[in-house]
């Protein structure tokens, strides 16, 4: 199993500092378990290879092309900083 472990600061609240995980076997678009963490408290789910297919046709893109946002987003770290923002609610 792989995982990745990146800091994250939302635009919901720039101060704020949040943990983001994101574990996967295969790779990302097999599905992929997350935890969310602001050091007190910790969030934990799953997104499955399904959930992932149905995210991609409700945006009307292309699975492939979503499994590497998803990737950019979620595990690329430092090199896709600033590219994408995250919204804690």
């Amino acid at each position: 199993m792989e995982k990745t472990l990146n800091r994250i600061h939302p635009v919901s609240d720039p101060e704020a500092t949040y943990f983001l995980q994101v574990s996967w076997e295969k790779d990302l678009g097999t599905g992929f378990g997350i935890v969310l963490s602001d050091g007190q408290c910790a969030w934990t789910g799953t997104v499955s290879a399904a959930e992932i297919s149905r995210e991609a046709a409700d945006m009307e893109m292309n699975r492939e092309k979503y499994v590497e946002e998803l990737k950019k987003a979620l595990i690329a770290g430092e090199e896709s900083a600033g590219k994408y923002n995250f919204a804690i609610s």
